[in-house]
């Protein structure tokens, strides 16, 4: 008996032992698994974060989905954006804390005004892109490369303009420091989607072969980069007949005055409002024959969820106002008697009046999808007024054309997003073309005017803050001249094509005609403090210009990238590619041209 029981006693240890020995197997293997899984998420989070610049912040960002094990690549873009959002909210928050005494320090208080406005239009472009990026399959997300960069890009430079107006440290270091993790993040974003490809790969995401709908009847771009081009060097929009003329030109070995080969417009523009006779919304007459007497009367006349264009016809007279079409205003159309005729015009300035560069503008657009037509814009500041804005744009799909464009210093500021200028006159004296956005002016004389003494004269200024970024301006087909008051004077004023405004400005002439007055090296460096060596990093490009000043050889050899461009590169800077012009501006009714050596 006693037998028995030792016997069982035995067996009943060896059996505890076997299943403690079970439990310890399960349960090291459970953690071997909990490990393996840990590691396939902190993988695809350092491959997530590989093109980020900041990418402490970037595995930070994405702390909540990488617990996710079925998590997507478009968790991990929602994540990423959601993380902004709440950066640039929390920004927001300390510009609202911040008060300025208006009458004591006007500048500063609208300064801190523009940034709280700014930094909620950074907002509502994030959730677009959270928006856009929720309702696409995973496979489908490169399609969008072109429209996130785009938007984001923006957000980018709400944050940057929002803290660059702000010139005392006071009000400037809370707002600064609470935007610093937005900033970063931001930049991380555009870092990003610009190598969407390559994120895509590594998620294991096949990407199809063809790069773009050729056909130009869908919304969306079939990109994996933004501008690839083909084999041949071209971008893949390009028609088979629109190679072979430029092959063609670019064969006889023409000059620097060739215009290159013949690029059709593409088909002729859809009109945007309709076949019938054009019927305003609004008219505006000062003599008391329209509905208002105001322009800026018959925009608070849009109605609330209004579809479709909102038509503002402003007869011929001097409309002494400042006029600002709102971000829920969208698809304005305003349209004049012809330049000269309906004239919009004021005088605010930032030396003078105190205003902000940003709150200075004549016209001030913050809405997608605004037309103008025949108008005369001015800010009559003058020189002695410093930054004075005549025409400020942050919508995206702006169209600019038959119309005047007039001031001194800043007169044209392409704040944020795509804006198309067709048949302008544009004048001015220091940056008098500048910002942060991505800005083609086609076919449209530049005019030079006399700037106070001791300045110079500067045509564009553009802002560009990150490489990866898709903005710049391009002048294509425009012919500079001196302003017929100047032209006496003309060689007395050292005139420059271009100065970096900051690191990365992306400043492109191609097939314009140049003054003799233009000097022949080109470009100016944007100062001399070491922080602000921009010309280092800079792109200054040229393709087939003409007249006196095109010749190259003498252009500044302290830009270091610096580059006279192949037919094949300058159509990179064309409206087809530069603005994916061929998807909108048909349905603008300007006249336009999708590549070079149109007319």
């Amino acid at each position: 008996m006693v037998g028995k029981i030792v016997v069982s006693l035995v067996s009943l240890i060896l059996l505890v032992g076997v299943i403690v020995g079970v439990v310890v197997v399960v349960n090291k293997n459970g953690d071997n698994k909990e490990d393996q899984n840990s590691a396939v998420q902190m993988k695809k989070v350092h491959e997530f974060c590989q093109a980020a610049e900041y990418k402490d912040a970037c595995a930070k960002s994405l702390e909540g989905v990488a617990k996710n094990e079925s998590a997507t690549i478009s968790d991990y873009l929602m994540a990423a954006f959601q993380n902004t959002v709440e950066e640039v909210k929390k920004g927001m928050e300390e510009a609202g804390k911040t008060n300025v005494n208006k009458d004591s320090d006007p500048y500063n208080h609208m300064a801190v005004d523009d940034c709280k406005q700014l930094l909620q239009d950074a907002v509502d472009y994030l959730e677009d892109a959270l928006a856009l990026v929720g309702e696409t399959d995973t496979e489908s997300l490169h399609e969008y490369t072109y429209d996130l960069l785009n938007w984001i890009g923006g957000v980018y430079s709400f944050q940057t303009i929002c803290l660059d107006a702000i010139d005392k440290p006071e009000y400037k270091s809370a707002i600064e420091k609470g935007l610093t993790n937005a900033t970063q993040l931001t930049n991380n974003a555009i870092n990003i989607i610009a190598k969407m490809s390559e994120v895509l790969k590594s998620f294991n995401i096949q990407i199809p072969e063809g790069l773009l709908d050729n056909t130009n009847s869908s919304p969306h771009r079939r990109l994996l980069e933004v501008n690839k081009v083909d084999q041949d060097g071209y971008p893949t929009w390009f028609p088979a007949a629109d190679r072979k003329l430029l092959d063609k030109s670019s064969s006889k070995g023409k000059g620097k005055g060739s215009k290159g080969g013949a690029i059709p417009n593409g088909g002729a523009p859809l009109p945007p409002l309709g076949s019938g006779p054009i019927i305003p919304h609004a008219v505006v007459a000062q003599d008391g024959s329209g509905k208002f007497k105001s322009i800026m009367d018959a925009v608070r006349a849009y109605p609330p969820n209004h579809q479709g264009r909102y038509i503002i016809y402003i007869k011929a007279g001097i409309y002494n106002e400042q006029v600002l079409v709102d971000k829920k205003q969208p698809n304005v159309f305003m349209y004049g008697d012809g330049p000269g005729k309906s004239i919009i015009t004021c005088d605010k300035n930032v030396f003078i009046s105190k205003y902000t560069t940003f709150s200075s503008a004549t016209i001030g657009v913050n809405s997608d999808n605004f037309i103008a037509k025949g108008l005369s814009i001015r800010n009559t500041a003058g020189s002695q007024g410093h930054q004075a804005v005549a025409l400020r744009i942050s919508g995206d799909k702006a169209t600019v054309f038959d119309c005047s464009l007039e001031g001194f210093q800043d007169t044209l500021y392409y704040q944020t997003f795509r804006q198309f200028y067709r048949n302008c006159m544009i004048s001015g004296t220091v940056d008098f073309i500048f910002g942060k956005g991505s800005a083609l002016i086609q076919n449209s004389e530049i005019v030079v005017r006399k700037p106070m003494e001791n300045q110079k004269n500067i045509i564009t200024a553009d802002g560009r803050e990150l490489n990866d970024k898709i903005t710049g301006v391009v002048l294509q087909n425009c012919r500079i001249v001196a302003e017929k008051e100047f032209f006496a004077d003309r060689l007395k004023v050292e005139t420059y094509l271009s100065r970096p405004w900051k690191a990365f400005s992306l400043n492109v002439f191609i097939e314009s005609d140049m003054g003799d007055f233009i000097r022949p090296e080109g470009f100016m460096k944007w100062s001399d403090d070491p922080k602000e060596q921009y010309q280092n990093t800079c792109g200054m490009y040229e393709y087939a210009n003409r007249g006196p000043a095109a010749a190259t050889n003498a252009r500044s050899k302290i830009f270091k990238n610096y580059k006279v461009l192949s037919p094949q590169e300058a159509t990179k800077y064309t409206v087809g590619t530069f603005l994916q012009g061929y998807e909108w501006l048909p349905g603008t009714n300007a006249p336009h041209y999708l590549g070079l050596g149109g007319k």
